[in-house]
Order: C-alpha cells, then structure tokens, then sequence
C-alpha cells in the first residue's frame, strides 16, 4: 500500500438543491448563486443533470462537448480554484448522446465519465450510450473514482479496495427509493475501504417524481461525516488521509480481495 500519510486533507463542497425541468439558464444560475461564497475547498460536487433534470429528452436537452454547460464547469474550477463536478447531456456523434460526468479542473483540462448502468426503468438505455470506462482521477495525490446514480447498484463496477481513496456518486434518486440510497452508500464504503461522497437533488421534477436530497460523506467504516437532509444549500467535509491510512493498516482486509478484470 502506497504511504496515505503524506497526503493533505481534501476538503470537500456538496451542493444540493432542487432544480429547474429543462432551464438550463435558470438551473446555472441558481448554482453558480450556491457557490458564489464558496472558498478554500479542493473538489464541489452537483448532482446528476444539475442543469436540466434528469430527462429522457437526450437530443433536446444535449449540449456539444465543450458546450455552454462544460464551460461553464470550466469557469466555476477557475474561478474557485478547485475541480467542480457535474453530470450532462451529451452529444458525441450522430445518435449518440451519454449522461457525462465532467471533471473539471482549474487549469482549464477536463476528464469525463460516462454513467455505465442506465436506469432501464426510466428508458434511460433507449436514449442514452452507456459508457464502457472507468475513470480514476488524482487530486493533491488523492486518488478518487466518479460514478453516477444507479451504478450505485452495482458493486462490481464500484469494486476497487486497493486503490481508491474517494469514491462518489452524483445522482438524481428519487425519495420513492431513498431506503436502498441510504443502505447502500455505507455498503460501498466498507467493501471498498475508502471515503464515499454522494449527491443528490431535492424538490419535484416535472414528472412528479419528489426527491429527498439525502447528499452525504461517509468514512472507510460506512459510518456518517455529512448528511445534508433535505436541505439546499453547499455543505462541507474535509476528508483526511492518515485515519484512512491507520485504517487500511489495522485491517487489511484489501489483501484478501478477489482478484478479477472487467
């Protein structure tokens, strides 16, 4: 196991809120309001489709790749001096068009993932490619692995114990299902001995769909650092290396872990 102590705290923002049914304009103003007094933080996390809502209108709602909504992102990191994550239509290529979690970063580079597990019983698979990459990215030598929504489902593609420091989900999930939410945010936390950061939205969609927020952090052991509740508004966390560290060395249970490829 690589040296955990070495590394800085990695302070995070969580922002949660409730969201405008296909107004981009509206949702980006409202966020960029939530983060104008932010400071001092490393990584802002927003939830799934923070600017549209989660839809099935893929060519409607789609943006090109470096679109209003990426620069956006792009603006927020450099502005804040901190990467700020969000996920959004896209589109790639004719009759392509993925849910995409953007990492931005305030030198003005990106790095992107698309969702894997699209949730079938919205029809999320008949107007969206699902992606095939993981995606693992550094910060101050964190090493952290972005997931949307429903792949919180699915352990497997979660499923890395040795090297992920941060694992985190933005979402867009319903109260109707906030129990499997709750029970399996702490699951993916102790299976896979890391950090887990998740975010939702709150409010009603246009559909009628009511959303409890329920956005939280939880340490290597699934036990509660953040829980935001219903509320909107940007909550805080600083995440330190060197309990993850005593943890991982107290229990290494990442040395009996299955080995396997994707």
């Amino acid at each position: 196991m690589r040296d955990l102590t070495t590394l800085a705290d990695l302070r995070l923002a969580i922002v949660q809120g409730p969201l405008q049914w296909h107004d981009v304009a509206a949702n980006l103003s409202y966020f960029a309001g939530l983060l104008a007094d932010v400071e001092s933080v490393d990584l802002v996390l927003l939830p799934e489709m923070f600017n549209t809502g989660f839809t099935m209108e893929s060519a409607a709602q789609a943006e090109p790749e470096m679109g209003v909504t990426t620069q956006w992102l792009l603006a927020q990191a450099q502005r804040l001096n901190a990467v700020v994550c969000g996920s959004l239509i896209v589109h790639v290529a004719p009759d392509d068009y993925r849910n995409r979690l953007i990492w931005a970063r305030p030198d003005g580079t990106l790095a992107h993932y698309d969702k894997r597990h699209l949730f079938r019983m919205a029809g999320e698979h008949q107007y969206f490619t699902a992606g095939a990459q993981q995606l693992q990215v550094e910060l101050k030598g964190w090493r952290i692995r972005p997931l949307i929504c429903y792949d919180l489902r699915f352990p497997v593609w979660s499923r890395d114990a040795q090297h992920t420091d941060l694992l985190f989900y933005l979402a867009s999930w319903p109260a109707a299902r906030r129990a499997a939410w709750n029970r399996l945010l702490p699951a993916r936390a102790i299976e896979n001995l890391c950090y887990v950061a998740a975010v939702n939205r709150t409010g009603t969609d246009q559909q009628g769909y009511a959303y409890s927020g329920d956005s939280q952090v939880l340490d290597f052991m699934g036990d509660t650092l953040l829980n935001a509740a219903d509320q909107a508004g940007v909550f805080y966390v600083s995440l330190q290396a060197d309990k993850l560290a005593q943890f991982k060395q107290r229990f290494p249970a990442y040395l009996d872990a299955d080995q396997f490829t994707l």
